[in-house]
């Protein structure tokens, strides 16, 4: 299983990335170790804002791709308020069928 996420960032910017193991990630990102990614190391993580699941790696990167490559901010933050716009932006480049919205997931602060 793998999971695309989006991160808030303390100046407001959002960090789109994947992985398998969604909590290991975040205690990456958020404790800033030496796996945590170069963009969050500079730019403070504050919250985990969404989650997609999704059953392989190559599907997991095309959503992260289109997240960063496809929609501006504005998009971003609306997507992250109502996750089911995920359609709406995307369905054109994606199957977005063949991700599931994470419902519940792990809030590290």
């Amino acid at each position: 299983m793998y999971y695309t996420y989006m991160l808030r960032c303390k100046d407001n910017s959002i960090y789109t990335g994947i992985t398998t193991d969604i909590k290991r990630r975040m205690e990456e990102h958020f404790s800033k170790n030496e796996k945590c990614a170069k963009y969050t190391y500079t730019h403070i993580p504050l919250k985990l804002e969404a989650v997609w699941q999704s059953d392989t790696k190559a599907l997991a990167s095309k959503l992260e791709y289109h997240i960063k490559k496809s929609l501006t901010k504005k998009q971003k933050e609306e997507l992250i308020k109502n996750q089911k716009l995920l359609e709406n932006f995307l369905s054109e480049k994606i199957d977005v069928e063949m991700y599931k919205k994470v419902d519940k997931f792990i809030e590290i602060n």
